[in-house]
């Protein structure tokens, strides 16, 4: 074993590494740019251990399994060793996470190399070995860059001759065995070299795989041969072919995972801007000019030196990521999810300031370097695609040849290309007119002129900032009538929007770290303008029928689209965003060419741009009052014909599963009603769905919907429909359709024939997209808690619910419900199964306690009037635990428990806000009964962890409560219901009235 080389980790581009003894090396070596290898392997001692073993092997007799297990315990001692020396120097702080990988790759060189030699030299020797039982072991992926993360997989290739020998099988199974024996996740593949160049040539998978091989042990003839060969059979004349191939592979790639950098659980390695977008850039810098380091990009002239800085910083910046991902997780994590962000931030050493903490500080680090990667890789990578990948025509390209360029400008190949960096020194409103241009135009802008921008960032200064033509052409692009995102969109990777607007730079890559918001800030901001653009130019007119309508009847169109731009603005500095917000609409608009009309307007719509949401989705918008209220806010027609779409656009830019039709019917109602009170007209396509108590016209709205239920109902004789509305509550005419009423009022009549003391009618709403179950029976305490108990027993979701209580005793309740997994539950199976369970629950005796979801839920266990769920995320009557993810029990809401006495003249409203968790409606909902509170309305919503759950309520006796005494018992029990229970269902709110009760005695 003296003969034994430390294998180069790089490779030199023929293959060749000195041959190092590590005997003959002293302690504190430094090898590869790695400290004091020594340290990590002693080469010394273990090939003296290795001799040692080897000198007991009988002859001929092969390694017998005692000789085996005190080999494999000598490898294991000293994996387990290096790898602790080695996360002992990343974890405090003496080592990069490009050092660790590099060293973890070194680690396992030498011990392949040792392994190889014992299986050849003494566990199956031979005297005159033949040409059939030489073998090389060759590393490739990551391995073969010389990059091993500390859990990732060890990728290998055997090479042999075309003919192999038993022997060789024997020594390639020995290593293999030992491996896995070691516990190190292996994937190799044996080839001779005739099969991979042939596998190379129509397999890119494999071609890559050779392109990034290295030789570790064996023969290194043959890894000559493949290197040589590759180049030479595969390589030449397929270039353009691998270059189309790996840019296509990337594009399939980021569409896959969301085609944005800017999610919040980002995929560090096949996510946009991620890793694997560097690792292509280098594949193909490679397959084009056989690099062999990323150093040699800058030799070639692919990259400038402060870009391979870059470079290198991205990268070591994501090893340095990924190594604590894989200590933290102990296996091949690549993704960053929201449990690992605090700890990964806190390892980093990140610290937090006013208007973000250290995970949003950690979080924009990361994002603002894989902005980095996809700048470096665009400008080659555009480049790369000019030259081979062939370009469409463009009828709007002629425009462009006919009415000729402004001075300085010219077309390229179909790109729009300036001559040269002098015409943004000349006149530094190019820098904007080059976007305006291409976007008119329809055009791409040409790599070398994208890069000649981002060297001349420097010339966007206040001068510019100020200047007339420079502010018209951007509103000009902000305001376009054809995709506005898109010219915004390349004007943020280039770094000009962040100059032009410095306070868009505020919110480049900054995030929001909660389970609410999928992206970050800028990219919210941007996804927002294009929606607003959608809905007017009819592409979203389906999901939108009202904003499409009336977007078209705007007279304050600018105003619109620069406050969707301005709307987040304010954010990442702490405080009041929106105030902020409306402070620099008042700064920036009159710069943009906005009058004051259109200024006031956008401040005041990005001042008020959540008032819409809250008040639908937190208040009763049934109640007169709360129409009345937000009309009043609103002050006039046009106002919220903008705030509708802003709105809209603002919600559904959150993320990809945030927006849903009950959202939609909501944002809808609360609109029809405001209109209605602001012009006193009626809504002109009776859009509103179910009724909504529009203030002026309260009184009339019983009478009017009674007379409509009286021509619906034809069948019905007058004594039987005057006994059917003697019997209903007066909120029942004001909050559900004519359609639902005649619904009703056959269920009722019909269980009334037959005599049934309960019945249950289900049908799939095609409106609402859910499925609406109406149950009818005789009333009692805990009534809605079984439902929503037979509801998780069918495995559906709760969306809404509106429960009334006849004037005869009877409960008419009807539920709009989905499946768990959130598609519609409308198969005629499920709907039979949903009602055969909801009568079950009904035949329980009248007196026993309620049912109590097993796994807790979003279950309400009192009478609630109007409750509504978010669809999206909201929370779940079914009470599965897998809706709340593991890694997202990281999050931590207090909770509070806001009281007001100032919104309904009629009832208390106790807003909750919370960490959502599976039981937690069902524990505040017991908590308000044994505290005495009788629920009258409910809204519920849940915004990614948080809840925000707004009940009207009253007393026993119906009044609203105002003693403060009082008020502070019902605070101190519903924390402690919000908090959640350690034992029994309940348990947490029997604590809580207990501790009510106590203070109240005392």
């Amino acid at each position: 074993m003296a003969d034994a080389v430390l294998v180069d980790l790089n490779g030199a581009p023929d293959g060749a590494s000195p041959a190092v003894p590590p005997s003959a090396a002293g302690s504190g070596r430094t090898m590869h740019g790695i400290h004091d290898v020594d340290a990590i392997l002693d080469g010394d001692a273990f090939i003296a251990r290795l001799d040692g073993i080897a000198a007991d092997l009988k002859e001929g007799a092969g390694v017998e399994p005692p000789t085996r297990a005190r080999l494999l315990d000598l490898f294991r001692q000293a994996l387990d060793s290096g790898r602790g020396e080695i996360r002992r120097r990343f974890e405090s702080g003496q080592a990069s996470g490009r050092d660790t990988v590099t060293a973890t790759s070194w680690l396992m060189d030498q011990l392949l190399h040792y392994l190889g030699d014992f299986a050849r030299d003494h566990a199956y020797p031979t005297a005159n070995p033949t040409t059939g039982e030489q073998l090389c072991l060759v590393a490739a992926g990551g391995y073969g860059r010389g990059e091993l993360a500390p859990c990732s997989d060890i990728d290998l290739m055997v090479l042999m001759p075309a003919k192999t020998t038993p022997r060789s099988e024997q020594v390639i199974e020995f290593i293999l065995y030992m491996l896995w024996d070691l516990g190190l996740k292996v994937g190799y593949t044996t080839h001779a070299i005739d099969g991979i160049l042939r596998l190379a040539v129509s397999d890119m998978n494999v071609r890559t795989a050779v392109l990034e091989t290295r030789f570790i042990w064996g023969a290194r003839r043959l890894f000559l041969e493949l290197r040589r060969r590759f180049y030479a059979e595969v390589v030449a004349g397929r270039e353009r072919e691998f270059v189309r191939a790996k840019l296509a592979e990337r594009d399939q790639r980021h569409k896959r995972l969301g085609d944005s950098r800017y999610v919040m659980e980002p995929n560090l390695k096949d996510g946009k801007g991620g890793m694997r977008d560097l690792q292509t850039l280098y594949w193909i810098a490679k397959y084009l000019f056989r690099i062999e380091r990323p150093g040699d990009l800058v030799f070639h002239g692919i990259l400038e030196p402060r870009e391979a800085q870059q470079f290198a910083r991205a990268q070591n910046l994501f090893w340095t990521i990924r190594c604590h991902l894989h200590y933290l997780t102990g296996r091949a994590e690549d993704r960053l999810t929201f449990d690992l962000q605090p700890d990964l931030a806190r390892r980093m050493a990140y610290r937090g300031h006013a208007g973000a903490n250290r995970v949003e500080r950690f979080l924009k680090h990361y994002y603002i370097t894989a902005k980095t990667v996809g700048d470096l890789t665009r400008i080659f990578c555009a480049a790369l695609e000019a030259q081979y990948v062939p370009r469409r025509g463009s009828r709007r390209r002629l425009k462009a040849e006919t009415t000729g360029l402004p001075e300085g400008f010219r077309l390229a190949d179909g790109w729009l290309a300036v001559e040269s960096g002098a015409v943004f020194e000349a006149d530094p409103v190019n820098l904007i007119r080059l976007f305006h241009l291409a976007h008119e135009d329809e055009l791409d802008i040409h790599p070398r002129t994208l890069r000649l921008v981002t060297r001349r960032l420097r010339l966007i200064t206040n001068r510019l900032r100020r200047d007339k033509t420079a502010n018209a052409l951007f509103l000009h692009m902000l305001t376009s009538r054809s995709q506005p995102d898109v010219p915004l969109r390349r004007m943020s990777e280039a770094g000009v929007l962040a100059r032009f607007v410095p306070d868009f730079g505020r919110i480049v890559a900054h995030p929001q770290f909660d389970m609410y918001h999928v992206y970050t800030v800028d990219e919210h901001t941007l996804r927002a303008l294009a929606l607003v653009a959608g809905i007017e130019s009819g592409a979203l007119a389906h999901d939108h029928p009202v904003s499409a309508r009336e977007i078209h009847n705007l007279s304050s169109r600018r105003a619109l689209y620069v406050a969707m731009f301005l709307h987040d603005l304010g954010k990442g500095q702490g405080g009041d965003h929106e105030r902020r917000g409306a402070e620099i609409a008042r700064r920036l608009c009159p710069r943009l060419g906005l009058n004051a009309e259109e200024t006031e307007t956008v401040a005041w719509l990005v001042a008020h741009q959540a008032v819409m949401s809250d008040i639908a989705f937190h208040r009763d918008i049934t109640a007169a009052e709360t129409v009345r209220d937000f009309a009043h806010e609103v002050q006039s027609p046009e106002r919220l014909r903008l705030l509708l779409v802003l709105t809209v656009a603002d919600i559904r830019a959150v993320g990809p599963k945030v927006w849903n039709g009950w959202k939609a019917s909501l944002l809808r109602e609360l609109y029809q009603g405001a209109m209605e009170t602001l012009t006193g007209e009626a809504p002109v396509d009776g859009a509103g769905g179910a009724g909504v108590g529009g203030g002026g016209r309260s009184e009339a709205v019983p009478a009017a919907a009674v007379a409509a239920l009286r021509q619906a109902l034809a069948d019905f004789s007058d004594s039987a429909f005057a006994a059917h509305v003697e019997k209903t509550p007066d909120a029942y005419w004001r909050t559900v359709d004519t359609a639902m009423h005649a619904r009703h009022a056959r269920l009722m009549r019909g269980a009334d024939r037959a005599g049934r003391t309960a019945d249950v009618q289900v049908r799939f709403d095609r409106e609402r997209g859910a499925t609406e179950v109406t149950v009818f029976c005789a009333d009692r305490p805990g009534l809605f808690a079984r439902i929503a108990e037979a509801m998780h027993r069918a495995r559906a979701n709760v969306l809404d619910a509106r429960v009334f209580t006849t004037k005869d005793g009877r409960a008419l309740d009807t539920l709009w419900v989905m499946e768990d997994s959130g598609a519609p539950l409308r198969s005629g199976h499920r709907l039979a199964e949903v009602r055969r369970l909801v009568l079950q629950a009904l035949s329980e005796e009248p007196d026993a306690p309620p049912l109590a979801p097993p796994d807790g839920g979003r279950a309400g266990g009192d009478r609630a009037r109007g409750a509504s769920g978010d669809g999206a995320s909201g929370h779940r009557a079914s009470g599965e635990r897998r809706f709340v993810p593991e890694r997202t029990r990281v999050f931590r809401v207090p909770p509070r428990v806001l009281i007001d006495n100032e919104t309904s003249v009629t009832h208390t409203l106790i807003e909750i806000n919370g960490r959502d968790r599976p039981g937690v409606l069902r524990d505040i909902a017991r908590a308000m009964h044994e505290l005495g509170l009788r629920i009258a309305a409910a809204r519920i919503a849940t915004y990614g962890e948080r809840i925000v759950d707004v009940f009207y309520v009253r007393d026993a006796f119906g009044h609203r409560l105002t003693h403060r005494t009082r008020l502070d018992d019902i605070r101190h029990g519903l924390i402690v219901a919000v908090e959640g229970q350690s034992g029994e269902p309940g348990e947490a709110n029997a604590r809580a009235v207990e501790a009510a009760l106590a203070r109240k005695g005392a």
